[in-house]
């Protein structure tokens, strides 16, 4: 008894836990996945591979991987929206290449420009025939060549409000001004 409570499971851990379902406490839990490697291993692996998405615009990978990725590629588009200093330095903390830093600058800052978020699509693929791993293919929306056309961003048609234009006022206001 003496060598498990000294290892923290014997009264010790009751107490803690105790203590905690008292308070209404519940213990952190992992917000990722660890994809069997170690943190600085799995952080290397994630840069490079939204490297690569940034470079080629669409990767084919493990479903897991790609789930993993998506948020970080989504991120490093509107950091590129954002284009100030501090948004610059962040994504060359994260990006490896420097062709990869400008083209997120400059053309897909400017591609996505009126979509807000959803700047990457993640379509499921046929499990891998050797390991039967679920695969899985991330790409850029809005792309030249891309197979399944992307849903228009929804901030492109001007929307009034209707308590306060009833439809005949957006009509006119939708209608091109008449020269008089």
């Amino acid at each position: 008894a003496r060598f498990g409570a000294a290892r923290g499971r014997g009264k010790a851990s009751a107490c803690w836990r105790r203590s905690c379902e008292e308070e209404g406490a519940e213990r952190m839990r992992g917000s990722h996945r660890k994809l069997g490697r170690k943190a600085s291993h799995r952080m290397a692996m994630l840069r490079t591979m939204v490297n690569q998405l940034i470079q080629h615009q669409r990767i084919r990978t493990t479903l897991a991987k790609a789930k993993e990725i998506k948020p970080l590629a989504d991120k490093m588009v509107t950091l590129g929206k954002r284009g100030t200093l501090d948004a610059r330095r962040k994504a060359v903390a994260f990006l490896r290449t420097d062709d990869a830093l400008h083209k997120v600058f400059t053309t897909m800052a400017e591609r996505y420009k009126l979509r807000n978020g959803g700047y990457t699509r993640l379509v499921h693929l046929p499990a891998r025939k050797n390991d039967g791993a679920k695969m899985a293919v991330v790409e850029y929306v809005d792309r030249e060549g891309e197979v399944w056309p992307a849903k228009p961003p929804q901030g492109s048609a001007q929307v009034f409000p209707k308590q306060l234009f009833p439809k005949a006022v957006q009509a006119a206001l939708k209608a091109p001004p008449k020269n008089l």
